[in-house]
């Protein structure tokens, strides 16, 4: 594999993020494998006319991820620990949907302690936020998170995407290791 520009990674990550706002919101987690475009050309020929030639890094979605129950999301530590990426596989990203509380609102669950009845407390917090977000790692340690806020109305326009180098560092964690020896 060539060595890929400093704006690779974040030129997928926002194709990542146009296919999954396509879906709409209330969507379960979803993995993408990010594949050199030349590579994947060169062994797909038929996708030509389909991928944009130019882009060094093609997001490709994978199968929903193993470990969930009917209704609910998989553990995805325990998904993630499951995986590990071919030698033509550059990188992946995972895209997930959370809950974002103001921190006084966050203590008080953190002292109510964890399980199902704080996640329902979470989810009827007035003051919640919903929101995404996109981890995407590659292969060379590089990393890249974005967390998207979802809008009030449709009316608000585009969600606005927020990046952070340590927005969900025991994600990228999980994601790195998805491409250990």
């Amino acid at each position: 594999m060539s060595q890929l520009t400093p704006t690779a990674l974040s030129t997928c990550v926002r194709e990542v993020v146009e296919f999954v706002d396509a879906g709409g919101w209330d969507q379960p987690p979803q993995l993408f494998a990010l594949v050199p475009t030349a590579e994947l050309l060169a062994q797909e020929p038929d996708l030509h006319g389909q991928l944009d030639a130019t882009a060094e890094l093609t997001p490709v979605a994978q199968d929903a991820l193993p470990g969930g129950v009917e209704g609910a999301a998989p553990e995805l530590d325990a998904a993630l620990a499951q995986i590990l990426w071919p030698a033509g596989v550059s990188g992946c990203a995972l895209v997930q949907e959370v809950l974002i509380l103001p921190p006084d609102a966050e203590a008080e669950l953190d002292a109510a302690g964890a399980g199902t009845d704080a996640l329902a407390r979470a989810a009827a917090h007035p003051e919640r936020r919903e929101a995404r977000v996109v981890a995407a790692v590659l292969r060379d340690g590089q990393a890249l998170c974005l967390l998207q806020l979802r809008a009030d109305s449709p009316a608000d326009g585009s969600p606005e995407l927020l990046e952070h180098p340590d927005l969900a560092p025991g994600l990228v964690a999980a994601l790195h290791a998805t491409f250990a020896d």
